[in-house]
């Protein structure tokens, strides 16, 4: 008898365990997809069109993550999307403590640029910009994290 009711215990065990796997599951779920949310909350996004005001344009956060690509250590989501409403040239120029780096990616193609000891710490990419979403990752080449400026500028005619 002893033995029947060891049995039906842990019968009795596994359906409940099943259930808290489950019920487990769906709360981790739920948290990650929250999450996602917040992390594409925090792109600051930016429309520009020609003559903006001010010039140039500056924005702030913080450089670097835990994603390793060829342009340096980035966030899993970028810090800015730009939206260029008309076609534009453009600098863009980042500049913080640490070696920043500058991806750039959008309807025009897929841009990095690598601070050294010769560009005093900044990194930059100007060009000739058509019109779409371009998303802006900061990141940093060692795995350090550092507050950055990024500069959004038109040249003068």
């Amino acid at each position: 008898m002893t033995t029947q009711t060891s049995l039906t215990n842990v019968t009795n065990y596994l359906p409940m365990n099943k259930h808290i796997r489950l019920i487990g599951v769906s709360v981790g779920l739920a948290i990650s997809l929250l999450l996602m949310q917040i992390n594409t909350a925090q792109a600051q996004k930016v429309s520009i069109s020609r003559n903006f005001q001010p010039n140039p344009l500056t924005l702030t956060g913080t450089s670097g993550g835990a994603v390793r690509s060829n342009c340096g250590n980035l966030a899993a989501t970028p810090n800015h999307i730009i939206e260029i409403k008309e076609p534009l040239r453009l600098n863009f120029s980042v500049a913080g403590a640490g070696e920043p780096t500058l991806l750039i990616e959008g309807p025009a193609g897929r841009f990095c640029s690598l601070s050294d000891s010769y560009s005093g710490g900044k990194s930059e990419i100007s060009g000739y910009w058509i019109p779409g979403d371009y998303t802006v990752h900061v990141g940093q080449s060692s795995q350090s994290r550092s507050n950055y400026t990024l500069s959004i500028s038109q040249p003068k005619k």
